[in-house]
């Protein structure tokens, strides 16, 4: 075993991912998707349908606007909010202005974790930064390259951040009004992220912020303890369940590494299935776990659930929007109470109970969509 591979808790396939495979990049330049995706991000189709109207997209378009006019993370590393090295010129001086803040390892940590929650975070742990967890290429959607990636020397702390997904507008998956909470946690994680890696700055050290580019965020949030990985491929938290975004800030500042969290998931999804019985493109696989994927697409090598992403990709395609049906149905989806924290302690403490638990999960309703005959979102 490699001593790269000695520092990190959990098993990472031996190849790096490279950012051209995956699915949102390959409606670029594989000719299966091309056409696919263009009509899902160049054509408009408003429906007269709740959830699909003008006056829905529009709260989904206004949510993603930070995201799509000044992080670019979805499409470009190094680039607007997640610029590896730019700070506004007005306070450039500050940061260039004596040497490194020298602080020991576990006051670094613990600051770093405070910034990181006064800026936005609602979750926010630190691991090692995996080479293999780094992407071998990014595919740049605006310059229509694609080049190999590296982090710059010695940013090898990873500090994984997630932001909460509204919880009432996810609720209505699969419209607009859930794309919104969706486009919402991809703008305010971009913000997060520059501004943790600008007070990075300020204390004399790299910092390179992320958010889909650059790096996978799924499995070095499980080694930062933010959660456990679930059988729709998503990270699920133990206080969200899958309903957040993941950004990442990587780093030469000095930290201590948390370890991976277990709280239930994986014992849970082995019972549960709602996310296969209410996904509408069966992308979710109903079967156990498997070293390898059934896509390009997916990082296959070690054993896990992998989701098909060509399936889940059309039917977007089909739906003329994005999907959060298996966020909306997971019974971690809930927000803090003391039924629902109760809920999470048998999960953890009591397996024997799980199915119980899903059947009143049933039977109270949770996870269906909810529709304007129930529960008007512009109205409550």
């Amino acid at each position: 075993m490699r001593s790269v591979e000695k520092k990190f808790p959990i098993l990472v396939p031996d190849y790096r991912f490279d950012q051209k495979n995956e699915m949102f990049k390959r409606r670029i330049w594989d000719k299966d998707f091309i056409e696919p995706g263009k009509r899902l991000y160049s054509e408009v189709k408003y429906q007269n349908r709740y959830g699909y109207r003008k006056l829905d997209y529009a709260l989904r378009n206004a949510s993603w606007n930070l995201e799509y006019g000044f992080g670019f993370g979805n499409m470009k590393s190094n680039h607007g909010l997640y610029s590896w090295t730019h700070i506004s010129e007005k306070i450039k001086r500050f940061v260039e202005t004596d040497g490194p803040v020298a602080l020991g390892l576990e006051e670094n940590t613990r600051i770093v974790k405070k910034a990181a929650r006064f800026l936005g975070a609602d979750l926010v742990g630190i691991c090692y930064a995996h080479p293999n967890l780094v992407y071998s290429h990014e595919f740049d959607l605006l310059e229509m390259e694609h080049r190999k990636i590296e982090l710059p020397e010695n940013c090898t702390n990873a500090i994984i951040m997630a932001v909460e997904m509204n919880y009432d507008s996810s609720r209505y998956s699969p419209d607009g009004i859930s794309g919104a909470s969706t486009g919402l946690g991809y703008s305010m994680q971009a913000v997060l992220a520059n501004l943790l890696a600008v007070f990075i700055r300020g204390l004399g050290y790299q910092a390179v912020p992320s958010g889909n580019d650059t790096a996978l965020s799924v499995p070095l949030s499980i080694a930062a303890g933010l959660g456990e990985l679930g059988r729709m491929g998503l990270l699920i938290t133990k206080k969200y369940g899958p309903r957040v975004r993941i950004c990442k800030v990587f780093t030469d500042l000095p930290l201590h590494y948390d370890n991976p969290t277990l709280f239930g998931v994986d014992r849970f999804c082995q019972t549960c299935k709602k996310c296969a019985d209410h996904c509408p493109s069966k992308a979710i696989s109903y079967e156990d776990k498997t070293n390898e994927g059934p896509s390009i697409s997916n990082f296959s090598g070690v054993r896990k659930w992998y989701i098909d992403p060509e399936r889940c990709f059309l039917f977007w395609n089909k739906n003329w929007m994005d999907c959060n049906n298996c966020i909306r149905v997971c019974p971690f989806n809930k927000p803090h109470g003391l039924l629902h924290d109760t809920v999470r302690s048998f999960i953890r403490q009591l397996p024997v109970f799980n199915r119980f638990m899903i059947l009143m999960d049933d039977l109270l309703g949770y996870g269906r969509s909810l529709s304007s005959s129930e529960k008007d979102f512009w109205e409550v």
